[in-house]
């Protein structure tokens, strides 16, 4: 540990399936640290506090963690979640149930559906707002009461009120919430509309369990890991990642729970912005692969896409603004068999962190894309992180010969080949959903690889779409901890508008947004966190009349016109589907607003800091025979941080680090910017 106490180090910590990861910059020495180590999946907390034991630091000089944590969407995902009751408008305790007349499976009537609140516990009370806000019954203060008691005698930890048009007309909602909260026996109780002001009660519903029945799990969490920081000795600001791509602070983050779901591909989509734009090229798809799964998404002009129509899973829509990743089943730990037909399948099952992959030699005996790329010869045996006990090279391949390759007449090494083929071509189908489902063509874009596996597979991947460049930044394995340590606070706000472009009130318009840019520089103050300024961005959901698909355009403030709201829907519209439509009216949805709190820039130059040699071949620490499209080929290996930034090469080649390894594929040229980031021409 070091004995310099003087509080001047920000950590960013990101949890992940498989590896905890952390970075630490010295604010005062521009020294950085980092970090590698096993996930906790019984108590990520655990994780956390060992990532920062390893990385030597002591908890006296951290004057900031920001933490990125996989709590509420593992939580969700695996439905370990907290008792939960619902109190809604008579007559519509079924709409969580009933949602949108879509069907678990496409084909037959079979399928199974378990909404997170069960209909015992979904009570009802008399009262009811029509969809223009007006009161057309009262609020039954009885039945509320009524049904507090009884949910709470039912061993309900937390509790939804959730009311017909509430985003119109909230005053019974919070009338009803004001008497839970007297008579709830903790502060785990959610209004749906301080959540979401948005028309859609199904949706709007859901977002609100969701937020109720991982709160109570959030905040213990987080109350755990604040507490054993705090008796180690650290008692500045912890942040949390939330899926906005902005942090919240600790001691509120578990009010508005749901919004962390995502955390962890959030924050890796903000290093890849703050990165990419530091680096000159502001376009770039995103490709994080890790452990578990891989996270693709897209930043256009620097600037990160934010969609607010997640569905986590069947029947579990999260309507809160997040960033728009894309997410599939295929991660380093991804395990590869044979289907009941025969054919070879990669993912998404996973090994994660125990068993993990054969090689990690903790007990796994099924072949995954961390061992292909293993046998490929992509990766040095002697330099596996999160090895217990070494396997051999010929165990690993007997093994794909057992398992998979001799039932389809293939080798190890054909075996091999095969998965990461099947790999890399379910990774490029995430890919174009991002782009050209989106309407953006790919070769207008460079790739951005991350994650201890992205670099792995980047090469291939842009060959596949035709993709010119990598950007492949300077620690690829640590980016989400990264992106930690460089997200500002954000704060979301949306109101549903829904009135056609002819009849709209532009005064009402400034109003909502007005109050909205209130509401988060309250919070901004009540977080009491140290921000070197402010930025608030403005965003309008819009339709054309009678369409159900909503297109989001940006605004350039609270002023502004029905000419200028049709102008940028009618130019997004065109982007996206090169059509116009004067004949039709276009309506105004929702209005967003996002308040954004500026912590201090990170200096990314301190990233590229490193035992810098003179010459290119100074950097080469030997060579190693590596598969690519046709066989074996004698390959060079540089170790990346002492890599010359003039340096320039073309490959074959493996370029190795701490966190990852990257391959280069026969004919990419390679140069390095000057941060440190490795520039591949495919």
């Amino acid at each position: 540990m070091s004995t310099d106490n003087a509080a001047t180090w920000i950590a960013g910590i990101d949890v992940g399936g498989t590896f905890t990861d952390l970075i630490a910059i010295d604010g005062a020495s521009g020294a950085v640290r980092l970090a590698k180590v096993p996930t906790t999946v019984h108590n990520q907390a655990f994780g956390v506090l060992a990532a920062i034991e390893s990385a030597g630091l002591d908890l006296a000089q951290l004057a900031l963690i920001v933490h990125g944590t996989t709590t509420t969407t593992n939580a969700l995902l695996e439905r370990k979640l907290a008792k939960t009751g619902l109190i809604t408008t008579r007559g519509f305790r079924d709409v969580l149930e009933l949602g949108r007349r879509t069907r678990p499976k496409p084909y037959g009537l079979t399928g199974h559906f378990e909404p997170l609140v069960p209909r015992e516990l979904r009570l009802e009370a008399t009262e009811r707002v029509d969809a223009d806000g007006e009161v057309v019954t009262p609020l039954n203060e009885a039945d509320v009461k009524a049904a507090v008691l009884k949910l709470r005698e039912a061993g309900c930890e937390a509790l939804v009120i959730h009311f017909l048009h509430s985003y119109i007309n909230p005053a019974h909602e919070a009338r009803a919430w004001e008497i839970a909260r007297e008579l709830w026996p903790n502060a785990y109780v959610t209004a749906g509309h301080r959540l979401l002001s948005e028309y859609r009660e199904y949706e709007r519903g859901v977002t609100a369990a969701v937020n109720a029945s991982v709160q109570p799990v959030l905040d213990r969490y987080i109350r755990r890991l604040s507490d054993e920081l705090k008796a180690r000795g650290f008692d500045k600001d912890l942040l949390v990642m939330q899926g906005n791509g902005g942090t919240v602070s600790a001691d509120i983050v578990a009010e508005s729970a749901v919004n962390t779901v995502m955390s962890g591909p959030a924050s890796g989509i903000i290093a890849a912005a703050t990165s990419s734009v530091a680096a000159g090229i502001p376009n770039v798809v995103t490709y994080d692969m890790g452990g578990t799964s891989t996270d693709v998404g897209l930043i256009k002009d620097g600037v990160p896409q934010v969609s607010a129509e997640l569905e986590l899973e069947y029947a579990l829509p999260i309507h809160v603004p997040m960033v728009d990743v894309h997410t599939i089943g295929a991660g380093g730990g991804s395990i590869a068999y044979l289907s009941e037909s025969g054919m070879l399948q990669v993912g998404p099952r996973s090994a994660g962190a125990t068993p993990g992959p054969i090689c990690y030699g903790r007990g796994g005996s099924e072949p995954t894309i961390t061992d292909a790329n293993l046998v490929l010869g992509r990766l040095n045996p002697d330099k596996l992180l999160g090895v217990d006990n070494p396997v051999s090279l010929a165990h690993v391949r007997q093994l794909f010969e057992d398992r998979v390759g001799r039932a389809l007449g293939l080798d190890a090494t054909a075996t091999a080949a095969a998965i990461v083929r099947i790999a890399n071509d379910k990774m490029a189908g995430a890919i174009r959903m991002v782009s050209l489902a989106k309407g953006h063509d790919p070769r207008d874009f460079a790739l951005f690889p991350f994650g201890g596996a992205g670099p792995l597979h980047a090469a291939a991947l842009a060959r596949e779409l035709g993709i010119p460049k990598l950007l492949i930044p300077m620690r690829p394995g640590i980016t989400n901890a990264l992106g930690c340590a460089a997200a500002d606070l954000r704060h979301d706000y949306v109101n549903t508008v829904n009135k056609a472009l002819p009849t709209l009130d532009e005064a009402l318009v400034e109003r909502t947004l007005e109050a909205q840019i209130a509401k988060g520089r309250a919070l901004l103050a009540r977080e009491g966190v140290a921000l070197e300024g402010e930025t608030v961005l403005h965003f309008a959901d819009m339709q054309f009349q009678g369409q159900s698909h909503i297109l989001t355009v940006p605004l350039p403030g609270t002023r502004v016109s029905r000419a200028e709201l049709q102008k940028r829907f009618d130019a997004a519209y065109w982007e996206r589907f090169g059509v116009e439509l004067p004949e039709i009216r276009a309506v105004l949805v929702n209005l967003h607003t996002a308040v954004i709190g500026r912590r201090k820039r990170l200096d990314l130059a301190v990233l590229g800091r490193g035992e810098r040699r003179q010459r290119l071949a100074e950097a080469q620490t030997g060579t190693r025979q590596v598969w690519f499209d046709g066989g074996f080929v004698d390959t060079p290996i540089y170790r990346r941080e002492t890599l010359p930034l003039d340096a320039k090469f073309t490959g074959p080649a493996i370029v190795e680090q701490l966190d990852c390894t990257t391959v280069i594929e026969p004919g990419n040229r390679v140069s390095l910017d000057a941060l440190g980031n490795l520039i591949v021409e495919v």
